[in-house]
């Protein structure tokens, strides 16, 4: 699926981005903060894993990597559909601290990837669905596409990136 962008300081606050900051930013000199950094590393993405498997998504094998100096982060596994690897990716992404994902997850049954739209000021789930569906009324489609990162229709974020998946036939 590849690499993703997102916007660093929106989202989940899932781990001490500042402290992986500063110690990643240390880390270059110093060995014992080049320690650290490894087990932040390491706490930060079983942190993202424990969230991605609370999202209850069909994925074996499931590996998470986290590399703070970069606020990157690799996902391994096979997702049995390319819905659940797209959210896998999305809920990584959609932590604070993350600025890309690397989505290596292999997709046992192969669909069209849906596009993304990154949600700005004044967004709303309706807008989004004229923007892409040419009808508002759609908006329940993304809603659903988005779930269970989404709990309500009405709570979007700006910096929050959002599956937009094609409409049915």
């Amino acid at each position: 699926m590849g690499m993703f962008s997102f916007i660093k300081e929106a989202g989940e606050k899932l781990f001490g981005r500042k402290e992986v900051e500063d110690t990643a930013a240390a880390a270059a000199t110093d060995a014992a903060a080049a320690e650290k950094l490894a087990q932040l590393n390491a706490g930060a993405a079983q942190g993202i894993a424990t969230y991605i498997e609370a999202q209850s998504l069909d994925i074996e094998g499931l590996a998470v990597d986290f590399d703070g100096a970069t606020g990157t982060v690799t996902l391994q596994g096979t997702a049995s559909s390319q819905e659940d690897s797209e959210k896998a990716a999305l809920c990584c992404g959609n932590v604070g601290g993350v600025s890309a994902v690397n989505n290596l997850i292999a997709v046992s049954d192969s669909a069209g990837e849906s596009q993304f739209h990154d949600v700005v000021r004044g967004d709303t789930l309706s807008a989004i669905a004229k923007e892409y569906y040419g009808n508002a009324g759609k908006y329940p489609v993304i809603f659903e596409a988005n779930k269970p990162m989404l709990s309500h229709p009405d709570k979007i974020y700006p910096g929050q990136k959002l599956r937009i998946p094609a409409l049915a036939d």
